[in-house]
Protein backbone atom coordinates (compact mmCIF):
# COMPACT_ATOMS: atom_id res chain seq x y z
CA UNK A 1 0.00 0.00 0.00
CA UNK A 2 1.37 3.52 -0.78
CA UNK A 3 2.34 6.02 1.92
CA UNK A 4 -0.15 8.04 0.91
CA UNK A 5 -2.83 5.44 1.21
CA UNK A 6 -1.43 4.60 4.76
CA UNK A 7 -2.07 8.33 5.59
CA UNK A 8 -5.52 9.14 4.24
CA UNK A 9 -6.34 5.38 6.08
CA UNK A 10 -5.12 6.79 9.47
CA UNK A 11 -6.99 10.22 9.07
CA UNK A 12 -10.27 8.53 7.76
CA UNK A 13 -9.61 5.94 11.30
CA UNK A 14 -9.39 9.40 13.61
CA UNK A 15 -11.48 10.97 12.15
CA UNK A 16 -14.27 7.80 12.75
CA UNK A 17 -12.64 7.85 16.71
CA UNK A 18 -14.20 11.54 17.28
CA UNK A 19 -17.02 11.28 16.05
CA UNK A 20 -17.69 8.01 17.33
CA UNK A 21 -17.40 9.19 20.80
CA UNK A 22 -20.51 9.57 22.92
CA UNK A 23 -22.62 12.60 23.24
CA UNK A 24 -21.65 12.91 27.24
CA UNK A 25 -22.30 16.15 29.36
CA UNK A 26 -20.76 17.04 32.45
CA UNK A 27 -22.62 17.21 35.54
CA UNK A 28 -22.16 18.47 39.21
CA UNK A 29 -24.19 17.96 42.18
CA UNK A 30 -23.93 18.79 46.27
CA UNK A 31 -23.79 15.77 48.60
CA UNK A 32 -24.59 15.62 51.93
CA UNK A 33 -23.17 12.03 53.24
CA UNK A 34 -23.98 10.97 56.92
CA UNK A 35 -23.14 7.45 58.63
CA UNK A 36 -26.53 6.96 57.41
CA UNK A 37 -27.84 9.41 54.97
CA UNK A 38 -26.66 10.01 51.33
CA UNK A 39 -28.58 12.97 49.75
CA UNK A 40 -27.93 14.43 46.52
CA UNK A 41 -29.51 17.95 45.51
CA UNK A 42 -28.43 20.89 43.45
CA UNK A 43 -27.89 19.15 40.16
CA UNK A 44 -26.44 21.13 37.36
CA UNK A 45 -25.64 20.04 33.55
CA UNK A 46 -22.06 22.12 33.35
CA UNK A 47 -20.76 21.32 30.05
CA UNK A 48 -24.55 21.55 28.61
CA UNK A 49 -22.69 21.26 24.95
CA UNK A 50 -23.07 18.65 21.52
CA UNK A 51 -20.17 16.41 21.42
CA UNK A 52 -18.05 14.66 23.63
CA UNK A 53 -17.82 16.45 27.52
CA UNK A 54 -16.00 13.86 29.75
CA UNK A 55 -13.14 12.67 32.67
CA UNK A 56 -14.26 15.53 35.09
CA UNK A 57 -11.64 16.06 37.83
CA UNK A 58 -11.78 18.48 40.70
CA UNK A 59 -9.13 20.86 41.11
CA UNK A 60 -10.21 21.83 44.76
CA UNK A 61 -13.29 22.11 46.05
CA UNK A 62 -14.50 24.62 43.83
CA UNK A 63 -13.03 24.06 40.75
CA UNK A 64 -13.33 20.96 37.78
CA UNK A 65 -11.47 20.25 35.10
CA UNK A 66 -12.90 18.45 32.06
CA UNK A 67 -12.32 17.53 28.60
CA UNK A 68 -14.81 19.53 26.30
CA UNK A 69 -15.88 19.20 22.92
CA UNK A 70 -14.83 22.96 21.04
CA UNK A 71 -14.80 23.93 18.14
CA UNK A 72 -14.85 20.48 16.54
CA UNK A 73 -11.75 19.74 19.35
CA UNK A 74 -11.30 18.60 22.49
CA UNK A 75 -9.82 20.88 24.65
CA UNK A 76 -9.07 21.54 28.41
CA UNK A 77 -12.10 23.18 29.87
CA UNK A 78 -12.10 24.10 33.68
CA UNK A 79 -15.69 25.03 35.35
CA UNK A 80 -16.36 27.21 38.91
CA UNK A 81 -18.53 25.96 40.36
CA UNK A 82 -19.40 29.24 42.65
CA UNK A 83 -19.43 31.68 39.64
CA UNK A 84 -20.83 29.28 37.13
CA UNK A 85 -18.45 30.31 34.72
CA UNK A 86 -16.37 28.30 32.39
CA UNK A 87 -12.88 28.69 30.60
CA UNK A 88 -10.63 27.21 28.15
CA UNK A 89 -7.25 26.08 29.81
CA UNK A 90 -5.11 25.13 27.21
CA UNK A 91 -4.12 27.20 24.00
CA UNK A 92 -4.93 25.28 20.52
CA UNK A 93 -2.20 22.04 20.12
CA UNK A 94 -2.30 19.32 17.08
CA UNK A 95 -4.47 17.59 18.80
CA UNK A 96 -7.15 16.70 21.27
CA UNK A 97 -6.72 16.89 25.14
CA UNK A 98 -7.87 14.10 27.21
CA UNK A 99 -8.21 12.98 30.61
CA UNK A 100 -7.12 16.66 32.26
CA UNK A 101 -5.41 16.66 36.25
CA UNK A 102 -4.26 19.09 38.36
CA UNK A 103 -0.39 18.40 38.92
CA UNK A 104 1.15 18.39 42.34
CA UNK A 105 1.97 22.16 43.18
CA UNK A 106 -0.69 23.53 41.42
CA UNK A 107 0.95 25.15 38.80
CA UNK A 108 0.50 22.68 35.78
CA UNK A 109 -2.44 21.01 34.49
CA UNK A 110 -1.64 17.32 33.20
CA UNK A 111 -3.15 16.14 30.06
CA UNK A 112 -3.11 12.86 27.62
CA UNK A 113 -2.91 14.60 24.12
CA UNK A 114 -4.06 12.48 21.20
CA UNK A 115 -2.52 14.53 18.21
CA UNK A 116 -3.65 14.05 13.79
CA UNK A 117 -0.33 12.31 13.53
CA UNK A 118 -1.29 9.08 15.35
CA UNK A 119 1.33 10.63 18.79
CA UNK A 120 -0.49 10.14 21.92
CA UNK A 121 1.77 11.16 25.04
CA UNK A 122 0.92 13.15 28.62
CA UNK A 123 1.75 16.62 28.36
CA UNK A 124 1.79 19.39 31.30
CA UNK A 125 0.27 22.71 30.62
CA UNK A 126 1.15 25.69 32.56
CA UNK A 127 -2.52 26.87 34.31
CA UNK A 128 -2.88 30.16 33.57
CA UNK A 129 -1.58 30.17 29.87
CA UNK A 130 -4.55 30.32 27.36
CA UNK A 131 -2.73 32.66 24.78
CA UNK A 132 0.67 31.15 24.07
CA UNK A 133 1.42 27.30 23.24
CA UNK A 134 3.52 26.43 26.19
CA UNK A 135 3.51 23.10 26.83
CA UNK A 136 6.08 20.18 27.98
CA UNK A 137 6.26 16.03 26.64
CA UNK A 138 6.12 14.12 29.97
CA UNK A 139 7.18 10.64 29.54
CA UNK A 140 8.54 11.18 26.04
CA UNK A 141 8.50 7.36 25.51
CA UNK A 142 5.25 6.40 26.55
CA UNK A 143 1.81 5.98 24.92
CA UNK A 144 -0.31 7.38 28.25
CA UNK A 145 -4.11 6.60 27.93
CA UNK A 146 -5.04 7.32 31.99
CA UNK A 147 -2.89 8.63 35.21
CA UNK A 148 -2.79 9.77 38.68
CA UNK A 149 0.12 11.60 40.19
CA UNK A 150 1.24 9.80 43.69
CA UNK A 151 2.85 13.42 44.34
CA UNK A 152 5.43 15.28 42.44
CA UNK A 153 7.89 12.97 40.91
CA UNK A 154 6.01 9.71 40.79
CA UNK A 155 2.42 8.64 38.12
CA UNK A 156 0.95 5.60 38.27
CA UNK A 157 -0.31 5.09 34.42
CA UNK A 158 -2.37 3.15 32.24
CA UNK A 159 -0.11 2.47 28.68
CA UNK A 160 -0.88 1.63 25.52
CA UNK A 161 0.44 -2.23 25.27
CA UNK A 162 -0.89 -3.94 21.79
CA UNK A 163 -4.55 -4.68 22.45
CA UNK A 164 -4.51 -4.16 25.76
CA UNK A 165 -3.49 -1.43 28.47
CA UNK A 166 -0.87 -2.30 31.43
CA UNK A 167 0.12 -0.49 34.30
CA UNK A 168 3.27 1.46 35.19
CA UNK A 169 5.02 3.12 37.70
CA UNK A 170 6.79 6.23 36.64
CA UNK A 171 8.99 8.47 37.57
CA UNK A 172 9.08 12.35 35.42
CA UNK A 173 12.31 13.46 36.88
CA UNK A 174 14.32 10.82 35.37
CA UNK A 175 11.84 9.72 32.25
CA UNK A 176 11.48 6.08 33.47
CA UNK A 177 8.81 3.54 33.94
CA UNK A 178 8.42 0.49 35.27
CA UNK A 179 5.90 -2.68 34.42
CA UNK A 180 3.89 -3.27 37.47
CA UNK A 181 1.07 -5.18 35.85
CA UNK A 182 -0.71 -6.00 32.64
CA UNK A 183 -4.76 -5.64 31.23
CA UNK A 184 -5.17 -3.08 33.27
CA UNK A 185 -8.36 -0.92 33.12
CA UNK A 186 -8.67 2.85 32.86
CA UNK A 187 -9.81 4.22 36.41
CA UNK A 188 -6.82 4.90 38.72
CA UNK A 189 -7.09 7.21 41.94
CA UNK A 190 -4.93 8.90 44.55
CA UNK A 191 -6.75 7.24 47.56
CA UNK A 192 -7.37 10.28 49.44
CA UNK A 193 -5.01 10.33 52.87
CA UNK A 194 -2.95 7.24 52.39
CA UNK A 195 0.10 6.91 50.73
CA UNK A 196 -1.61 4.16 48.24
CA UNK A 197 -2.72 4.38 44.82
CA UNK A 198 -5.71 2.46 43.55
CA UNK A 199 -6.21 0.27 40.24
CA UNK A 200 -8.18 -2.14 38.14
CA UNK A 201 -7.25 -5.27 36.63
CA UNK A 202 -8.96 -7.22 34.25
CA UNK A 203 -9.63 -10.80 35.88
CA UNK A 204 -11.05 -14.11 34.71
CA UNK A 205 -14.82 -13.55 34.76
CA UNK A 206 -13.71 -10.35 32.63
CA UNK A 207 -14.64 -7.47 35.45
CA UNK A 208 -12.39 -5.28 36.99
CA UNK A 209 -10.89 -5.69 40.52
CA UNK A 210 -10.09 -3.03 42.37
CA UNK A 211 -6.46 -3.16 43.96
CA UNK A 212 -3.94 -0.39 45.64
CA UNK A 213 -0.28 -0.31 45.63
CA UNK A 214 1.73 1.63 48.08
CA UNK A 215 4.20 3.50 45.56
CA UNK A 216 7.38 4.00 48.02
CA UNK A 217 6.88 -0.11 48.51
CA UNK A 218 5.60 -1.62 44.99
CA UNK A 219 5.57 -4.87 46.89
CA UNK A 220 2.72 -3.84 49.05
CA UNK A 221 -0.34 -3.90 46.61
CA UNK A 222 -3.52 -5.57 47.98
CA UNK A 223 -7.08 -6.74 46.11
CA UNK A 224 -9.87 -4.22 47.57
CA UNK A 225 -13.25 -5.45 46.01
CA UNK A 226 -14.49 -6.24 42.40
CA UNK A 227 -16.43 -3.80 39.98
CA UNK A 228 -20.03 -4.99 39.04
CA UNK A 229 -20.48 -5.96 35.69
CA UNK A 230 -19.80 -3.85 33.01
CA UNK A 231 -18.58 -0.91 35.12
CA UNK A 232 -14.89 0.33 34.51
CA UNK A 233 -14.92 3.60 36.72
CA UNK A 234 -14.46 3.99 40.63
CA UNK A 235 -13.43 7.14 43.24
CA UNK A 236 -12.76 7.60 46.48
CA UNK A 237 -15.48 9.46 49.42
CA UNK A 238 -12.32 9.14 51.68
CA UNK A 239 -9.84 6.18 52.62
CA UNK A 240 -12.36 3.40 53.39
CA UNK A 241 -15.52 4.05 51.38
CA UNK A 242 -15.76 3.61 47.41
CA UNK A 243 -18.11 5.10 44.83
CA UNK A 244 -19.31 4.43 41.05
CA UNK A 245 -22.29 4.96 38.70
CA UNK A 246 -24.19 2.36 36.58
CA UNK A 247 -26.56 3.61 34.65
CA UNK A 248 -28.30 6.33 36.32
CA UNK A 249 -27.76 4.72 39.79
CA UNK A 250 -24.87 5.33 42.07
CA UNK A 251 -23.22 2.99 44.41
CA UNK A 252 -21.32 3.10 47.50
CA UNK A 253 -18.92 0.26 48.64
CA UNK A 254 -17.72 0.98 52.63
CA UNK A 255 -14.25 -1.09 53.29
CA UNK A 256 -16.27 -2.19 56.98
CA UNK A 257 -19.13 -2.58 55.24
CA UNK A 258 -20.81 -6.02 54.33
CA UNK A 259 -18.92 -6.61 51.19
CA UNK A 260 -20.97 -5.60 48.32
CA UNK A 261 -22.11 -2.35 46.64
CA UNK A 262 -25.14 -0.95 48.00
CA UNK A 263 -27.33 1.38 45.91
CA UNK A 264 -27.36 5.06 47.31
CA UNK A 265 -28.97 7.40 45.01
CA UNK A 266 -31.09 7.30 41.15
CA UNK A 267 -30.34 10.31 38.98
CA UNK A 268 -33.07 8.78 36.39
CA UNK A 269 -34.85 12.14 37.84
CA UNK A 270 -32.41 14.17 36.25
CA UNK A 271 -32.96 12.65 32.75
CA UNK A 272 -29.66 10.96 33.48
CA UNK A 273 -29.38 7.59 31.33
CA UNK A 274 -25.42 6.25 31.76
CA UNK A 275 -23.21 7.36 33.89
CA UNK A 276 -19.29 6.92 32.43
CA UNK A 277 -17.63 8.51 34.90
CA UNK A 278 -17.65 10.06 38.63
CA UNK A 279 -15.40 11.75 40.68
CA UNK A 280 -15.44 14.04 44.23
CA UNK A 281 -14.32 17.05 46.00
CA UNK A 282 -11.60 17.09 47.97
CA UNK A 283 -13.89 17.51 50.74
CA UNK A 284 -16.66 15.46 49.92
CA UNK A 285 -19.20 17.37 48.93
CA UNK A 286 -19.41 17.68 45.44
CA UNK A 287 -20.11 15.22 42.88
CA UNK A 288 -19.39 15.31 39.27
CA UNK A 289 -19.87 12.62 36.41
CA UNK A 290 -20.41 12.21 33.12
CA UNK A 291 -23.32 10.70 31.61
CA UNK A 292 -25.58 10.73 28.85
CA UNK A 293 -29.30 12.08 28.46
CA UNK A 294 -32.23 9.33 28.06
CA UNK A 295 -33.25 9.71 24.60
CA UNK A 296 -36.70 11.45 24.10
CA UNK A 297 -39.49 9.21 23.08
Amino acid sequence: MKVTSLLSLFFFLYTLLLTAQPNTDVYVMDLAKTDNTFTISNFQNISNNDGYDNQPSFMDNNKILYAGSENGQTEIQLYTISEKTQRRINASTPGGEYSPSLMPGGKHIAAVRLDTTGLQRLYKYKLTNTDHGDYQTLLSELEVAYFAFYDEDWVVASVLSGNQLDLVIANIPNDEAGLFAENVGRSIHKVPTTTTVSYTVLNEEKNFDVFVVDVNKAEDTYFVCQLPVGIQDHTWIDATTLLLGSGSKLYLYDLFGPGEWKEVADLSANNIDNITRITISPDGKHIAIAATEKTKE
